[in-house]
């Protein structure tokens, strides 16, 4: 009879319905249907095309084979090597496909993109190369420049350089194979994508054509440039081999893309997809977000279909030295936790519950990876969740302070949370432990105003080096009154001598009339946020203060 069968045969196999039918299906968070045509056909482009993992799976998919030629016969046509025999002592470098798709600015699919890319793992410094920098521009002037664009109503481009990394020489001596069971090798002479010295190269090359053309390098950001003639300007930020052009000079913009043109092979992809982050403007403000991106990490670790949560991290959670058994995949939690740093590009709701993550890298324990998957189940809840730009129409430079005492139980070091707003835009945003211990509240807050006074006077100088002034004095809001006093009382004494240092930048600051320290209750600190893990009306008030939205909720 059936009675005698097992419990999980006389159960029966279980079934899933249509995911228009599952309780926590993800169709319930996200949505496209309510789209402008122009963001749709974006969205629907993003969802619906794959990368190829492997060269033999991409020889297989329509389209991936054809780009692979298309790479190669680049290559050739640069002179990116010569066939010779390998010298003796000499190793060769290997190299692996990558794979990734390109967008027309009205956001249809412009091509399918394959790289040959040399695996500079493998080489030694001191050896092979020497000398290497990567002409990646900081987040916080991309987001910087992005707040001038709305305020200021700019026009914004993004320049891809096709093959841009070729354009470098390369200086030093490196051999790659050509294909199995071939005697020769190939002499690189250019900098192929994936060497350690093929940023540098490259960005050497950039900078001598832009520096030619009348812009000048900013201090505070290298990989910054900017130009002003007759009153106007336009800034040029580079991300590898991506551009971002804008200002108010209409014609020099047409101009510099011009003249880019003419020394490199450039494309303008508009403003709507940038380094994985999507863009949507409109005469209400400007967006970034990455749906795509938080979809595709819900899809590969196999979470589309978990119940949500409504904050990232659990208020009471608390991690000691050895709480509990060892988590038993370390390179899945790290690989987890480096795609959620990511992440917080746009995501400062998470940077705190991610940064205390990042401290266990070495050797999680199976409660940190239980916080992970609840970040995964947050993010369920808000896939298209992310920052957005609004025209304030004002330059006003303005930051919030905040410092959980002695939170971590573990060493009782503190939390330094900051966050600052140019315009009213959210541009940067941090959450760090402390280096040492603070004996009070006090001086953890008052090293918190350290970080911030510093992040301030970065974007400060970055501004003037636009020319664009600060009129207004740049407000730290903070909710410790022995901070603030601190910061405005020319006495030290017993209790800050060992804090002297912070002292002196923050009151040098103020007193030189940058910087004002006006107190902020506790319930209006923005930087909670990031100092510590708050209970949903918290936590909801301060998302919706740094002008975070999702602009995929269902309606």
């Amino acid at each position: 009879s059936s009675n005698n069968l097992p419990i999980a045969l006389r159960k029966g196999k279980r079934s899933l319905t249509k995911s228009s039918n599952l309780i926590y299906s993800i169709d319930n968070y996200v949505s496209i249907s309510h789209l402008p045509s122009s963001v749709h056909a974006l969205a629907l482009s993003l969802s619906t095309t794959s990368l190829p993992k492997t060269y033999v799976e991409g020889l297989h998919i329509p389209g991936w084979k054809e780009a692979m030629d298309v790479e190669i016969d680049a290559l050739l046509s640069r002179n990116t090597w010569s066939l010779v025999d390998l010298p003796p002592g000499k190793d060769l470098v290997q190299c692996r496909w990558v794979y990734t798709i390109k967008y027309h600015p009205d956001e249809s699919v412009e091509r399918l993109k394959a790289r040959l890319v040399a695996k500079g793992c493998t080489r030694t410094y001191g050896v092979d190369y020497f000398e290497t920098f990567s002409p990646v521009a900081r987040l916080n002037s991309v987001r910087l420049i992005i707040s001038l664009v709305v305020n200021f109503d700019w026009p914004l481009f993004q320049l891809d350089i096709k093959n841009a990394f070729l354009y470098g020489d390369l200086s030093e001596e490196g051999y790659v194979a050509q294909r199995e069971n071939e005697t020769r090798v190939c002499r690189l002479q250019k900098a192929i994508y994936g060497l350690k010295q093929s940023p540098r190269a490259w960005f050497e090359k950039f900078s001598a054509t832009v520096l030619s053309c009348g812009f000048s390098q900013c201090y505070s950001d290298h990989s910054v440039f900017v130009r002003r003639h007759n009153g106007k300007l336009v800034v040029l930020v580079v991300y590898v081999d991506d551009i971002i052009v804008s200002g108010d000079d209409v014609t020099g913009i047409i101009e510099v893309k011009s003249y880019l043109q003419q020394h490199f092979q450039t494309k303008d992809l508009g403003d709507h997809y940038f380094i994985g982050i999507e863009v949507v403007r409109s005469k209400k403000g400007l967006s970034l977000f990455q749906r795509k991106y938080v979809l595709n990490l819900l899809s590969e670790t196999g979470m589309l279909g978990c119940k949500q949560v409504d904050i990232p991290m659990d208020p009471h959670q608390k991690f000691g030295i050895d709480d509990c058994s060892p988590h038993t995949d370390v390179h899945q939690y790290r690989s987890l936790i480096g795609k959620l740093i990511y992440l917080t590009v746009t995501r400062p709701d998470i940077s705190f519950a991610v940064g205390v993550l990042s401290q266990f890298i070495q050797a999680p324990q199976k409660a940190h990876w239980d916080v992970a998957i609840r970040i995964l189940r947050y993010l369920k809840s808000a896939p298209g969740k992310g920052l957005i730009y609004r025209p304030n129409r004002h330059m006003d430079l303005v930051a919030y302070s905040d410092a959980d005492w002695a939170g971590s139980t573990s060493d009782r070091r503190s939390t330094t949370g900051y966050c600052t707003f140019v315009g009213g835009n959210l541009v940067s945003w941090r959450s760090k432990k402390q280096t040492t211990v603070a004996r009070s509240s006090a001086e953890a807050e008052y090293r918190a105003m350290a970080h911030t006074t510093a992040e301030l006077m970065w974007l400060r100088s970055l501004l003037l080096e636009m020319g664009l002034l600060v009129s207004k004095l740049m407000k730290m809001f903070c909710d410790n009154q022995a901070a603030i006093y601190i910061a405005s009382n020319p006495v030290y004494h017993e209790r800050t001598k060992h804090i002297e240092v912070d002292c002196h930048f923050v009151r040098d600051a103020v007193m030189k009339k940058l910087v004002e320290t006006p107190f902020v209750s506790s319930s209006g600190q923005l930087a909670d946020v990031l100092t510590k893990s708050l209970f949903v009306p918290n936590f909801c008030m301060c998302c919706n203060k740094l002008s975070m939205g999702d602009l995929y909720a269902p309606t």
